[in-house]
């Protein structure tokens, strides 16, 4: 796949080498807990990327939610580069204009009521690590219980994987922080039943991104405010994967005022940075001098990079790109065949493929030049740069049919060429 508009910068010395050195110097000096990667990456442009070998790809995965303005986007390089040549890191000792500056941003575009406060750490785990001890403060005698829901993913540090429901995460390593119950997912009434004057805290995501773009119905944050705000429970939503404008909002929770939101991923445009929202005097004083801490949380380097990001969404109007570019792309792909539903909001979005093959896909559709990714034997998962343009996701949407066509056959036995892969739901030029 080739794009005049989008050559990415010419090799450096980490291109001095192929991908297959890379990979076996890999193997054999890092740990095996991602399992072995699928390229070495070495340099990329706004939504493209390119590997050491020199092949190019259209990034539809974006760093899994993070890389909110694509690669390389020159506002970011220059707010980075410009901090970091006047102040790096400083310790919490201390205090910067910029990591001041992004606190007001985040109350501000939260919409957060007076006595609010943030507390900055370097991901969304550990954003929910401090939401989890926010949580134990809130409990008392009686009030022990913290409910999540079936799916749920929060990290995979200990007090985060506690919420997180999937067994093949939590098994090896428990016994872990207890009181976390899972209740099943969008069930109002198993909900509303579960909180009472016991619960310390309920953590939901608007969104369950790692479940495969699972949507809460509608109805259910607001039902989980009304509930928990009776029995004295504390709300916490986690928008670590929907925030800072994937869903073409700046939040998907907007309307319901919870009492924490965590944030991460595309808060830094792709350098490491997570925030805890505490919002009112109450939830804002639970947390108090010494009781919890980060080294790197809020350092001057990662402010600037998230200042940089929020003025570049907000300047650019890239919300309304990613409302526009997302429906493109969910109505143009539940027009394909071979889609049994698609699911998600703004450019988070779920496809539903007829057949188990999502893997596969994966793996055909990176030969083909493009990264997405599967969150279940049936289910791909889209979370590009915000800044994707329509034409850019109507060249993933005039190869896809051709990519399952192929996985389809090859899956059978029989030639790829035996058939015409359906192209319906796309024109020749890939807009709507």
């Amino acid at each position: 796949m080739s794009n005049p508009e989008s050559q990415l910068p010419q090799p450096g010395t980490a291109a001095a080498y192929g991908q297959g050195e890379w990979l076996e110097r890999y193997g054999s000096s890092l740990m095996g807990v991602f399992g072995a990667p699928q390229r070495v990456l070495v340099r990329g442009s706004g939504c493209y990327v390119q590997d050491a070998d020199g092949k190019q790809y259209l990034d539809l995965l974006g760093g899994i939610a993070v890389n909110a303005l694509g690669h390389a986007h020159p506002a970011l390089v220059a707010a980075v580069s410009e901090q970091l040549g006047t102040l790096g890191h400083i310790s919490n000792f201390f205090t910067s204009p910029a990591q001041i500056q992004l606190a007001e941003r985040l109350l501000a575009l939260a919409g957060a009521p007076q006595g609010s406060k943030v507390f900055f750490a370097n991901s969304g785990t550990e954003a929910n690590e401090a939401a989890f001890k926010l949580a134990r403060r809130n409990s008392g005698p009686g009030r022990t219980r913290i409910l999540a829901l079936e799916g749920a993913f929060h990290g995979r540090t200990m007090g985060a994987l506690a919420l997180t429901a999937k067994p093949a995460y939590r098994e090896p390593f428990e016994p872990l922080p207890g009181g976390v119950e899972h209740l099943p997912f969008g069930d109002i009434d198993a909900l509303v039943s579960a909180v009472d004057e016991t619960v310390a805290a309920v953590f939901l995501e608007p969104i369950q991104g790692e479940a495969g773009v699972r949507m809460l119905p509608a109805g259910y944050l607001q039902a989980a405010r009304e509930a928990t705000r009776s029995a004295g429970a504390l709300l916490v939503i986690d928008e670590v994967q929907t925030g800072i404008g994937r869903t073409g909002k700046w939040f998907a929770s907007e309307g319901v005022l919870p009492d924490a939101m965590t944030l991460a991923k595309g808060l830094g445009g792709g350098f490491p940075v997570g925030a805890l929202i505490t919002f009112g005097d109450r939830p804002s004083s639970l947390l108090a001098a010494g009781m919890h801490g980060t080294t790197f949380g809020g350092n001057p380097v990662a402010a600037a990079a998230a200042l940089a990001t929020l003025s570049v969404l907000e300047s650019q109007d890239l919300l309304a790109n990613v409302r526009a570019t997302g429906e493109y792309l969910r109505r143009e792909l539940a027009a394909m065949d071979s889609v049994a539903e698609v699911r998600g909001d703004g450019l988070l979005i779920g496809i539903e493929l007829r057949d188990d093959v999502a893997p596969a896909v994966v793996a055909a559709a990176l030969e083909a030049g493009y990264i997405i990714n599967s969150t279940g034997p049936a289910t791909l998962r889209l979370a590009p740069p915000l800044i994707l343009t329509v034409e850019q996701a109507g060249t993933f949407l005039a190869a896809l049919p051709g990519i399952l066509h192929s996985v389809r056959a090859s899956a059978s036995g029989t030639s790829p060429s035996a058939a015409t892969p359906s192209t319906a739901g796309i024109t020749t030029e890939g807009k709507p």
